[in-house]
């Protein structure tokens, strides 16, 4: 889990707490504050959750392939033919 994950999940979870006491004191502008801060949460949680697809993504493409052999396994492989 990276930092932008973490703070999605805080700024969700007060963002619906706002949410709640806007709510019950029937105060509409904290009412909206909560509902920002939610969404602002899950576009964090959303980039969090990108940035680990993008980071095995490269991981996996810049790990060596074991099936390739290395050139110059190939040419002495090669050379050994010809003796």
């Amino acid at each position: 889990m990276n930092k932008d994950k973490v703070k999605g999940a805080v700024d969700q979870a007060v963002g619906s707490a706002k949410r709640r006491v806007g709510g019950w004191t029937g105060n509409v502008n904290t009412q909206a504050d909560g509902l920002v801060q939610q969404i602002k949460g899950k576009v964090e949680t959303a980039r969090g959750e990108l940035k680990d697809v993008v980071r095995e993504a490269l991981d996996s493409t810049t790990a060596p392939h074991e099936a390739e052999p290395d050139r110059r396994e190939i040419l002495i492989a090669e050379n050994r033919n010809l003796l």
